[in-house]
């Protein structure tokens, strides 16, 4: 239980709900950066779902927001946001803006977020949500985000809340030396990672932080 309802909703409702979600699905999990998760403790996810789901906003877990797509569970959120290792100003490409909430978390944490969506009433809608929730200054761009977004490259940071074959090539391309990509990648039978790729120079280097499971990345770059 989140021990929040939209019935009962009221700021100090949601931050009593926040915290316990910070203490019971990211500390508990291993989540240490301390800058996310004061960032995930000021970001009301209450206003990224939808109205009659509110009352689970603060679970630890996946909820639709329509066109087949989620908000990604907190932890999740938390795990990207950990592994950017985001510092403020850096520049941010969010790929699969969904409802909003991750760029949400990511300019908590100071950076300058450029959010691409591909589906327009989801993009439209997280143009509504992020200044609610206090974030205006997230641009959210309706494009495909499989081929980042060139007219703002270079990123210090490109993250993905959904999943690829491999890494796009265009991703790369548009990565600053000492740029992270986190995304997750397809493997055998379903299976996917979450990939950190760090950009030195001409090289890449690559680490596997574990199994997890989202949606496919669509696109030009998408899966097939």
């Amino acid at each position: 239980m989140t021990g929040f309802s939209p019935t009962a909703s009221s700021p100090h409702a949601a931050a009593r709900a926040r915290a316990r979600m910070i203490d019971r699905h990211l500390r508990a999990r291993g989540i240490r950066d301390a800058r996310v998760l004061d960032a995930m403790a000021r970001v009301p996810r209450e206003l990224f779902v939808p109205d009659h789901l509110a009352g689970e906003a603060y679970a630890d877990a996946p909820l639709p927001i329509g066109h087949g797509q989620t908000i990604s569970q907190p932890y999740i959120v938390a795990l990207t946001a950990e592994a950017a290792r985001l510092s403020p100003g850096d520049r941010v490409l969010d790929v699969g803006t969904g409802s909003g909430y991750a760029a949400a978390v990511y300019a908590a944490m100071g950076a300058e977020v450029w959010s691409v969506e591909l589906v327009p009433e989801l993009a439209g809608r997280a143009r509504e949500a992020l200044p609610r929730a206090g974030f205006a200054h997230v641009t959210v761009v309706t494009a495909d985000g499989s081929l980042g977004l060139p007219a703002r490259a270079p990123f210090d940071a490109i993250l993905a809340a959904a999943a690829g074959a491999e890494i796009p090539p265009p991703w790369l391309a548009q990565l600053a030396d000492g740029g992270r990509i986190v995304l997750p990648v397809e493997r055998h039978a379903g299976w996917q990672r979450l990939l950190r790729v760090t950009r030195r120079g001409e090289r890449e280097e690559r680490e596997d932080l574990g199994a997890v499971r989202f949606v496919p990345l669509r696109g030009a770059h998408g899966r097939r």
